[in-house]
């Protein structure tokens, strides 16, 4: 992606940014002379795609006992040291408005808010696990991830018109089935409310399900233009998928890969390869140090409340300026609500569409932020509905949940995958918070906290960096230069074909990708 291109998208700098804030993330990743090591630590790599695996063998962070799960508990609990103790009593409104309202949970200038949710996109896309206990010690390699571990977009696909006919439309069978013409950006639904899409769980929120809408109407806006062009009708569906998922596959590696991780570490890993995530050919397996710990960094970024749209909600506050539609992305007393007070999914009404301006910079002035990465987590995520819950079962703080599931999975601890991969360490003196739990998790950390205070502490919240950054860039990476059928393994200098916003092609952005699916505020006065 051009930096010129990309700066007018976001009016950031990223030379700047990168050559300021995220020096010292650079510098976490510097490999030492002695990183030959890791090749002592690094799992072999035979596994297979349908089951989760290792990246590394080294112990556990702690041991699984009731000592150290009460510890892990007692981070991750309502009120506790996690908890970003935000006043939710303001209201969603003034969350958003007046983000000055929480101190403990500053945002991030540098990522909008959209940043959030296609990476919860894209995370459904590669990895499902709904049958490990939580907390209790499991091999990976027993147990199976029900999503295929590449970025293949299988969870909108399914497995194609021939073997899911429920999600395409009967009179016209290589599109999607949209309903109300995509005019509130739903998807197709039961009479019970239930979505008919191939990953439930892209109906756990109102922006994630407005996503899958928007990769709908993608889809069947590319297979117009493939027929407006004579595309032979045999072939619209295969080339309209592959030109879908390849412009999917771009926005990953040069926009949000960058964003999260920073453009030298994503650039570094293209040009110099992966040290640490390498299977052979056909074992591409999804690791647990990514799906358990490293991935789940997003949490971190999930803002309190958010704005849903500008003019869904009649009922809303003259205040705004705008019948806008504000909601906190869970509320408890919108469980069993016809039209929930709060952005869960599960529901259809007028007001409960995504004007997309809130969420990604259509150059409009009306874009919101992420909040930054460290270890404060917006409190109404410690209070989660069970049915946003894949297994349906407490404890319903997301926080707590991923703790234990460190404990599932048995991973190590941040300290030792940085010295396994020749990173400088976090000592005991980055946690001083944790010493107080007992269970030594202040020089034991498990990996996703330590993930976290990496980017507050190396990245200032902006981005990743350490461990957390080479992890997910090479898996990202990873999967994508050893799935077959990706832009990296069968044409790596291919660029985007597709008109972006300005009508050019050669660069494909989330923007574009929302305008050309005619979902963008323009096209839909949102």
């Amino acid at each position: 992606m051009g930096s010129s291109d990309n700066d007018k998208r976001t009016g950031l700098s990223r030379r700047g940014f990168l050559g300021g804030v995220t020096a010292g993330a650079a510098t976490a990743v510097t490999l030492r002379p002695g990183a030959a090591f890791a090749e002592e630590v690094v799992e072999p790599a035979a596994t297979s795609p349908r089951f989760f695996g290792r990246i590394f063998k080294l112990p556990p962070f702690a041991p699984a006992n009731d000592q150290v799960r009460a510890a892990l508990r007692e981070l991750g609990r309502p009120g506790g040291l996690m908890d970003a103790r935000d006043p939710l009593q303001e209201g969603p409104v003034r969350l958003i408005t007046n983000p000055e309202l929480s101190p403990n949970n500053p945002d991030n200038p540098f990522h909008t808010a959209g940043t959030t949710f296609f990476g919860q996109f894209v995370d459904h896309d590669f990895t499902f696990d709904n049958n490990s206990p939580l907390g209790v010690p499991t091999n990976p390699r027993t147990s199976p991830n029900t999503r295929n571990p590449t970025l293949s977009l299988d969870s909108v696909y399914g497995g194609g018109p021939n073997v899911n006919p429920e999600f395409y439309d009967p009179a016209d069978r290589v599109k999607f089935k949209v309903e109300s013409g995509g005019l509130f950006e739903d998807v197709p639904r039961r009479a019970d409310n239930v979505a008919i899409i191939a990953d439930p769980r892209n109906d756990e929120n109102l922006m994630i399900s407005g996503m899958h809408a928007a990769f709908l109407l993608f889809h069947n806006r590319v297979v117009d233009r493939l027929r407006s062009q004579g595309v032979p009708a045999d072939e619209v569906f295969d080339k309209a998928r592959r030109l879908v998922t390849w412009h999917y596959q771009w926005i990953i590696v040069h926009e949000f890969l960058p964003q999260i991780i920073t453009f030298g570490i994503t650039r570094d890993i293209l040009t110099h390869g992966r040290r640490f995530y390498r299977p052979s050919p056909g074992q591409h397996f999804m690791p647990v140090e990514f799906q358990g710990a490293c991935y789940r960094f997003g949490h971190s970024m999930i803002r309190p409340s958010y704005r849903a749209n500008l003019r869904g909600d009649p009922g809303g506050d003259p205040a705004t300026g705008a019948p806008a539609f504000f909601g906190f992305i869970f509320d408890p007393t919108g469980q069993g609500q016809r039209d929930p007070v709060d952005l869960r999914g599960g529901a259809r009404a007028p007001r409960r569409f995504i004007g997309w301006q809130t969420f990604f910079n259509f150059g409009d002035g009306n874009v919101r932020p992420n909040k930054r990465i460290d270890t404060r987590i917006s409190t109404p995520l410690f209070n989660l509905p069970l049915a946003a819950i894949p297994s349906g079962d407490p404890p319903t703080a997301l926080p707590q949940r991923n703790l234990l599931r460190h404990l599932t999975w048995s991973l190590p601890s941040g300290q030792q995958i940085a010295t396994a991969m020749g990173i400088p360490v976090l000592g005991p003196d980055s946690f001083p918070e944790l010493r107080p739990l007992g269970a030594g998790l202040d020089a034991s950390t498990p990996l996703w906290y330590y993930v976290l205070k990496e980017g507050q502490l190396l990245g200032d919240g902006i981005t990743l960096a350490g461990v957390g950054a080479r992890l997910i860039g090479e898996v990202f990476i990873g999967l994508l230069e050893l799935d077959p059928a990706s832009y990296l393994a069968v044409r790596r200098n291919w660029r985007p074909t597709l008109p972006g916003r300005n009508g050019s092609t050669g660069d494909f952005t989330m923007v574009d990708l929302l305008t050309f699916a005619r979902v963008d505020p323009t096209s839909r006065g949102q």
